[in-house]
């Protein structure tokens, strides 16, 4: 059994990702701002967790105290304001997207860094995925919700990065990108259901290695060009 921690986990692809994890018997940790009316069975809820406010993201290592956490999912994510276009920017709208999307997946795994090494100590390897998407790719010029692209594509660079520093410390990282899902986010005409997603995003998760650190795929596990 595995100890779980997923962002942003009250509804949409965090919360399939939650309730199939426990289901395979993993002890799982979720964060939302407000804990769902309807729990999870076997999820531990983080709440008051809001990725817009960093000193919140500090409660999540607060509540894990000095557990191990074998795997870390940065699922927390925005679309980006209604006016995003390069010729007409929300720009209050598009710091914020960047903060959700791009700063608050590396604050929450510095956050949880000791509780990764401690699982890292225990198993050989401790394992942080992010959630991103292929729209962010820099070989794909379209250019509708350039707030949502360009955040996206900021954190496939750092969590690149993270790879490349964490590699010595046998942690690895994967950037995954869930398929276009019927999530309120996607919409109704997507067409991955999230439960398909959820459950590729966590094979995707059990087997990753040092080797495959650092890279960029679908939650079917084919390689996305960046």
């Amino acid at each position: 059994m595995a100890t779980y921690l997923i962002t942003g986990a009250a509804r949409g692809i965090g919360a399939e990702l939650a309730k199939q994890a426990a289901a395979q018997g993993h002890q799982v940790f979720a964060t939302v701002r407000r804990t769902p009316a309807r729990p999870l069975d076997g999820v531990s809820y983080i709440d008051g967790v809001d990725m817009l406010a960093p000193a919140t993201i500090g409660r999540i290592g607060e509540a894990l105290g000095g557990r191990a956490v074998d795997v870390l999912i940065n699922n927390a994510g925005v679309i980006g304001p209604k006016r995003q276009s390069t010729l007409a920017m929300d720009f209050d709208g598009f710091a914020e997207t960047l903060a959700v999307n791009t700063l608050a997946p590396l604050k929450v795994t510095q956050a949880v860094l000791a509780n990764l090494r401690a699982a890292r100590d225990r198993a050989g390897i401790a394992k942080a995925l992010t959630i991103t998407s292929a729209m962010g790719r820099m070989s794909y010029a379209a250019s509708d919700r350039i707030a949502y692209r360009a955040s996206k594509a900021a954190v496939n660079k750092v969590m690149q990065g993270l790879a490349t520093d964490l590699a010595a410390e046998r942690i690895a990282v994967l950037l995954i990108h869930p398929g276009w899902v019927r999530t309120d986010m996607g919409g109704a005409g997507a067409d991955v259901g999230v439960e398909e997603s959820a459950a590729g995003i966590l094979a995707r998760a059990d087997e990753l290695t040092m080797a495959t650190s650092g890279g960029f795929v679908d939650y079917a596990g084919r390689r996305i060009e960046w």
